[in-house]
């Protein structure tokens, strides 16, 4: 085997595996995740859509985005975007996702102390 021809397949398999890398964390509709929520459970997705709702304290809290195929509840530690605004969101789907005794303590949005959430690794607004 020449050296030219083991750089040729050196580079196939470090595109091949960049192109199944970005597709693991290609964008996902609301709905495409809300149809089957366990074969999204515990995997990053990204999603893109208005923020509709927006509670935060401290850098901390929770928004609901709507990509007008569905909405879903996000909670992150990097801040919370404000209502109206577009942005992309990477993180990870939690199914069943439960608060426990602090979703008795604080009066949350339905959805957000129990069910289908993202944690947020990332968000980024939208021009």
């Amino acid at each position: 085997m020449t050296a030219r021809r083991t750089w040729r397949l050196a580079w196939m398999a470090v595109l091949a595996v960049s192109l199944m890398a970005a597709t693991g964390c290609a964008s996902k509709s609301i709905n495409q995740i809300l149809a089957d929520p366990s074969r999204y459970s515990n995997r990053e997705v990204r999603v893109s859509g208005e923020v509709v709702e927006s509670y935060s304290v401290t850098n901390r809290g929770a928004y609901r985005i709507d990509d007008t195929t569905g909405q879903l509840w996000v909670l992150s530690d990097k801040g919370v975007p404000r209502k109206g605004a577009r942005v992309t969101v990477k993180g990870t789907i939690r199914d069943g996702f439960n608060l426990g005794s602090l979703g008795d303590r604080f009066h949350l949005p339905p959805g957000v102390s129990s069910g289908l959430v993202m944690m947020a690794v990332s968000h980024k607004a939208q021009r």
